[in-house]
């Protein structure tokens, strides 16, 4: 556990050091935002636990740090949720924002569809719903055909092409909890997630069907290389709890 370090960095010539740079200075910037809320501390992995959201706040959050940089072609994030809130009430379940656009978000609708957005209108999946039962939930899309699909307990949702040719910008901020409306900032509690998630993972390539039953199943499958829930890198805001995974 380590606390807020100080804003900036000395300029280098090495990639590495300036994404690590680039890394901390976004972190210093959730700090200073949030100061109001928080003691801003950045902790290490989470395997086991689960991250419980009590209450519908508009200022309860987790920031995640990822392992590498967000500017992808392709993608598969999973997550095991749960929630009580009633089918009629909208719901974000993972946000990535930018400066100027909600690069990659994933809401429950209020018709109860699961939507995902890049950069603009959405693509919409009629799944089995979310309750209070811990469901796993994947989402897999490519930019080189747009075949995008959810998989809802290792079974696959029908495909849909949504975005061919596209890429997601990187230097942004991603939430779970919270949908912001501008960068860093906007939030809102009727959006809010309250419930629990756990064994968040994400990586930069889309998994096989064997791969994410795999996963579904508990069993082991390559780590994350952007999210990896063993080592993630997160930042609890206002109320959220981080629990054991009984």
């Amino acid at each position: 556990m380590t606390s807020c370090p100080v804003l900036g960095g000395k300029r280098t010539g090495n990639i590495d050091e300036r994404q690590h740079n680039i890394k901390m200075v976004r972190k210093d910037i959730w700090c200073l935002l949030h100061s109001l809320f928080l003691v801003c501390v950045a902790t290490v992995g989470l395997s086991d636990k689960v991250l419980v959201f009590p209450y519908e706040t508009d200022f309860s959050f987790v920031a995640l740090i990822p392992q590498k940089e967000m500017g992808l072609r392709a993608f598969t994030l999973c997550m095991r949720v749960a929630t009580e809130l009633p089918e009629d009430r909208q719901i974000i379940l993972f946000a990535y924002r930018t400066a100027d656009y909600d690069e990659l978000n994933v809401w429950r609708e209020r018709d109860g569809r699961i939507s995902f957005y890049l950069s603009g209108d959405g693509v919409f999946f009629h799944l089995p719903p979310l309750t209070t039962f811990r469901i796993s939930l994947c989402l897999t899309w490519e930019s080189r055909t747009g075949l995008t699909a959810f998989w809802v307990e290792g079974k696959r949702s029908t495909y849909q092409v949504y975005k061919p040719g596209h890429t997601i910008r990187p230097n942004g901020s991603i939430l779970l909890g919270q949908d912001p409306d501008k960068h860093l900032g906007g939030l809102e509690a009727a959006q809010s997630f309250v419930g629990e998630v756990t064994d968040l993972n994400m990586w930069d390539f889309v998994l096989s069907r064997s791969m994410i039953q795999a996963w579904h199943y508990g069993h082991k499958v390559p780590k994350g290389n952007i999210f990896d829930w063993a080592t993630i890198e997160y930042e609890l805001n206002g109320n959220v709890m981080v629990v054991d995974d009984d």
